[in-house]
């Protein structure tokens, strides 16, 4: 088993050149995270370093490999800028980044015909039930589908699939799980369920792409028809990294009714239309006395997307999802399958 200590010790044999001290007496690594075969952390550098730092990065990468016992090594090298003058006021980089000018996406995961991503802009709105149980009835309509659970800080899909185990490696490839007629991947099937992924955005960014890019999500002879990606709420780094790291074919947006939810939602919104992704349209989850009906129509007619349907707040949902099984039959499958026809449609597949 890999423990803090020897990490540390294998580290701080390597030099900062800057102080000629070992790297962790001169506190360069941030963030450092050790686990039983993986370990992890930033190194922050002004900007005009970036090339000299470049070396020990691929040093401290190259040792911590070499560990007997490393599975899985993450360094991550970042540029800080410092601050200028004493007002307060956002950088001269958080203010470019709200411009809407659309970052050149890479390239889509290899074999793989269309990417929807499922968003909201607020937690606690079942974003992950409705990716789960949309991929599951997209399923349903004879396509072949994969589900990528990009939440690293709070993956839900081993518990809502069951699934559990890390995935295989080979040939230079993850190989996802597959439950339900689905393939599926999740940071969460890479760590103990018990885990607290204490990483920067950097770290996180990190995690996103190697799933994204280095899954066997299909092949040549049998693509995939659709990766539903289940973002994190928010429109923060990872929805940023995914974004840049492969063309988005369209996004759903999923909200509860009421205005706190829907505030959020629209800045979702904002994000992809600054990006150029196309909002195929609403849904309404939770829909019912409880949240109230209606909000996330209305909402869809006010952005000028559609509204793709309702989901109204079951017990059935839950506990599906609490087994392990996305709902197969009953009224809210139905809803799903109707969900699912028109992304479906949008989507050309």
């Amino acid at each position: 088993m890999i423990d803090r200590a020897s990490v540390e010790a294998v580290l701080n044999a390597i030099l900062d050149p800057e102080t000629g001290r070992g790297l962790i007496d001169a506190c360069v690594p941030k963030g450092l995270m050790v686990a039983e075969d993986r370990a992890g952390f930033v190194i922050e550098v002004p900007a005009n370093r970036t090339a000299a730092w470049a070396p020990v990065r691929d040093a401290a990468e190259a040792a911590l490999k070499a560990m007997p016992g490393m599975a899985r090594v993450s360094v991550v090298l970042t540029a800080e800028t410092a601050p200028v003058g004493r007002k307060a006021s956002l950088s001269p980089a958080a203010v470019e980044q709200t411009r809407a000018k659309a970052p050149v996406p890479t390239d889509r995961p290899a074999h793989v015909r269309r990417v929807l991503a499922v968003a909201s802009g607020k937690g606690g709105v079942g974003k992950s039930t409705v990716a789960v149980n949309l991929a599951a009835a997209l399923a349903r309509r004879g396509l072949s589908v994969g589900i990528l659970d990009a939440d690293v800080y709070g993956p839900s899909l081993p518990t809502m699939l069951g699934l559990s185990g890390q995935p295989a490696y080979e040939d230079g490839a993850i190989v996802p799980h597959t439950a339900h007629g689905m393939k599926a991947m999740s940071v969460g099937l890479l760590t103990r369920s018990d885990d607290a992924m204490i990483w920067r955005g950097p770290m996180a960014s990190q995690a996103i792409t190697q799933m994204l890019t280095q899954t066997r999500w299909g092949t040549e002879t049998a693509p995939l028809d659709v990766l539903v990606v289940d973002l994190p709420p928010g429109t923060g780094d990872v929805q940023l990294t995914l974004i840049q790291k492969t063309p988005l074919d369209g996004a759903v947006i999923v909200s509860t009714p009421q205005e706190v939810a829907l505030a959020d939602a629209r800045r979702a919104h904002t994000l992809f239309q600054r990006v150029k992704v196309p909002t195929l349209g609403l849904i309404e989850n939770m829909s019912g006395d409880v949240f109230g009906r209606g909000g996330a129509e209305a909402e869809a007619g006010r952005l000028g997307v559609d509204f793709l349907g309702d989901l109204p707040l079951d017990a059935s949902l839950r506990q599906a999802g609490d087994a392990g099984a996305p709902l197969s039959t009953g009224e809210i499958a139905g809803r799903f399958d109707a969900v699912a026809a028109r992304v479906a449609e949008k989507l050309g597949v």
